[in-house]
């Protein structure tokens, strides 16, 4: 039996996994307010929904790639919403990076909810096209095994991380690390300016050398510190501060992580605390 697929979220991330799902061969239902991106998708073969109520009644799959906890709850919680009206037997895979409350408000807000899954990306775009964006996923291990074959469309790897929540947390915990880092080479480019060492000969020569890191390759690939700054600064300013929240919730302090991303000379750490 063909599973159908409901997205919802067809944004900068969200429209290439759509065109990956399709290219797969999956029946592919989308719902989008914007009507160019439901122009193009419908002409690549996917089917269109008319609310999130209707995309959700239909999808034995329903997958969100959403920007953040508020849009998710915002779409998710209501009587009109995809929680409410979920096709019985249903899983809900979520890419959005945010906390775990949210997902448990979800799951709770309907006695017949459907299977939740956590499953933040870490990757761009581009990553997505060649079908090699990473997916970590937390929840039901069956329904794991079940939705694993679907994200393979854009995903590989995609790894298991345990109960529902843990893929966040460890997804939280990489966006922190990599906002540290970020930090860091903010400094290093400014310490460089000191030296009288131009930042492009120093980010080229980090690739090749020990302080290397995930990082500097990408401020190196698409230009500089700057336009790392420019590109990745609201992504890092949300991911940061649900690093925050979701610490709040659990009690715990982000110690010399939180304490790096928070203090750098960039911008994004400006909203974090």
């Amino acid at each position: 039996m063909t599973n159908t697929v409901g997205f919802i979220g067809a944004g900068q991330l969200g429209e290439p996994m759509v065109m990956r799902l399709l290219g797969a061969g999956h029946h592919v239902l989308v719902h989008s307010r914007r009507d160019e991106v439901m122009d193009r998708l419908a002409a690549s073969g996917a089917g269109p929904a008319g609310s999130v109520a209707e995309l959700a009644r239909q999808s034995d799959i329903l997958i969100s790639c959403l920007f953040s906890d508020s849009q998710l709850r915002e779409t998710g919680l209501g009587p009109d919403r995809f929680i409410a009206n979920a096709k019985p037997g249903s899983v809900f895979v979520s890419h959005t990076t945010g906390t775990v409350s949210t997902l448990e408000a979800l799951r709770d807000s309907s006695s017949s909810a459907p299977v939740i899954l956590d499953a933040p990306v870490s990757g761009t775009a581009e990553d997505i096209a060649a079908g090699t964006l990473t997916v970590l996923i937390g929840g039901q291990a069956d329904a794991v095994e079940a939705v694993a074959p679907v994200l393979a469309a854009y995903a590989d790897p995609v790894v298991p991380t345990g109960e529902l929540g843990s893929a966040l947390g460890i997804k939280l915990i990489n966006n922190l690390l990599f906002a540290a880092n970020a930090q860091l080479i903010a400094a290093a480019t400014q310490l460089g300016d000191n030296l009288g060492v131009e930042p492009g000969a120093l980010l080229s020569a980090l690739q090749v050398c020990s302080g290397r890191s995930g990082a500097a390759a990408h401020a190196h690939r698409i230009g500089g510190i700057d336009r790392f700054t420019e590109l990745a600064g609201p992504f890092l300013r949300k991911d940061v501060a649900a690093c925050h929240e979701a610490a709040a919730e659990a009690g715990v302090d982000l110690g010399l992580l939180g304490t790096v991303a928070q203090t750098g000379p960039l911008t994004f750490a400006d909203s974090a605390g």
